[in-house]
């Protein structure tokens, strides 16, 4: 019997995100089935973003309610989808990004329009009884990302005077995604000790994405701190690896061409040095965004001299957008992208992306957003799609951990099916 896959209604609704500003759920319906999701937000975010619609009105949640967005989906969405096949993701995705006629998702707002990518991608799996995963990209196996957990926030997501904004944990030599999870685990407990020994309690205050937030000013306090724990959790540097991601632009002046950090001004070619020697000292696995949103030529230069030994992640640089992706591969811009399903708008241009930086032989990181939701969307983005790393906070915070148990449920039930992106490190 064949099944009716058609959309009957499509609802939307405002929600609150972790940081406790209202996003988008959406909700599609098949005649057979029912898909539900919700859209993250960034807090340091690219300025070549889809846009995020917000109302504006200070009255109501200080300007940042989205009931414009929710109000798109349930006039304009749901009557123009209304009929189309929910199996059709790529059929509906571009039918919303035509419905919208702007480059950047400006006129019904990217997380209206991403609200249903999302919430259509879930109908159409359960409608065939099959994991999100396995709808998203049917495989004979699947590859586990390897998880990075920001365990120490500076920059946008605290309120110390880190100019970094992430500083991560990465256990690559697990033999699963299980004992990855367990692993950080483990470091960010013993990290929460080193930090209370050095600092006193206020030092394990939390930024917005569950990592510790300690009064500390210089980089390599920080990557220190880390170090100690990784050391007193029995761990080898080799086994759990260092990352960071300096989120550039938000520490680059604009009228003198320079980088703040660690209280000193640094040009591009002096920043540069100072990431070499963070490598050289902590043995960094990955290093996103060194550089403003601009910087192709920086990117490339610190790419050449330390590719060879680290991915080099743009996030800010690429924002999940194709085009942009094209520029770094053509440039040698990275050897890595971040992706961000809210960057772009809709899932299938977000795969577009995943599939380009792959095919280009670079590494692919899927990522949260500081502002979460519960939804684990990106566990199985991740997963579908091989992705090295998975980005999703501190294992700390509901928001943050419902993506990890999200991926201890999946690495289950694929049993054997199932490998590790670690052991390509």
């Amino acid at each position: 019997m064949t099944l009716d896959t058609r959309i009957v209604g499509i609802w939307a609704r405002q929600i609150l995100d972790s940081r406790g500003n209202p996003t988008v759920e959406a909700e599609v319906r098949t005649k057979v089935s029912m898909g539900r999701a919700s859209v993250p937000s960034g807090a340091s975010t690219g300025t070549h973003e889809a846009v995020e619609l917000r109302d504006g009105d200070e009255r109501r949640f200080h300007g940042k309610g989205v009931s414009r967005a929710v109000a798109n989906v349930n006039r304009t969405l749901a009557s123009e989808l209304k009929g189309l096949d929910a199996m059709k993701q790529r059929t509906i995705d571009l039918s919303m990004v035509r419905l919208d006629g702007t480059q950047n998702k400006g006129r019904l707002g990217a997380n209206a329009i991403l609200a249903v990518s999302m919430a259509c991608a879930r109908a159409a799996a359960d409608s065939r009884r099959v994991p999100l995963y396995s709808q998203l990209r049917e495989a004979r196996r699947y590859s586990l990302p390897v998880p990075m957990m920001n365990v120490i926030n500076g920059g946008e997501h605290a309120g110390n005077e880190l100019a970094v904004q992430e500083f991560l944990i990465e256990p690559v030599g697990a033999s699963s995604c299980s004992e990855g999870i367990r692993m950080g685990d483990e470091v960010y407990q013993s990290l929460k000790s080193v930090l209370i020994k050095k600092h006193g309690r206020g030092a394990i205050n939390v930024g917005d994405e569950g990592g510790f937030a300690p009064p500390l000013r210089k980089t390599r306090e920080a990557l220190g701190a880390i170090r100690e724990a990784v050391k007193s959790s029995g761990y080898e540097e080799k086994t759990v690896r260092i990352g960071i991601d300096a989120a550039a632009s938000t520490f680059y002046d604009t009228k003198t061409g320079n980088y703040v950090v660690d209280g000193v001004s640094m040009d591009a070619g002096r920043l540069e040095e100072f990431y070499t020697s963070l490598e050289d000292e902590f043995g960094l696995l990955t290093i996103e965004d060194p550089f403003q949103e601009e910087a192709f030529d920086s990117f490339a230069s610190i790419t050449k001299s330390l590719g060879h030994k680290v991915r080099i992640i743009g996030d800010d640089l690429y924002v999940t957008n194709v085009k942009r992706i094209r520029k770094g591969i053509r440039t040698g811009a990275s050897n890595a992208v971040l992706v961000k399903l809210n960057q772009i708008g809709t899932v299938t241009e977000t795969e577009a992306a995943i599939d380009l930086a792959r095919k280009s032989g670079w590494s692919v990181a899927v990522s949260h957003r500081s502002g979460e939701t519960e939804d684990p969307f990106i566990a199985h983005l991740a997963t579908a799609f091989g992705a090295d790393f998975i980005k999703t906070g501190a294992p700390a915070r509901g928001e943050r951990v419902a993506k990890y148990n999200e991926l201890l449920r999946i690495e289950e039930e694929l049993g054997s099916k199932a490998s590790y992106a670690g052991k390509r490190f």
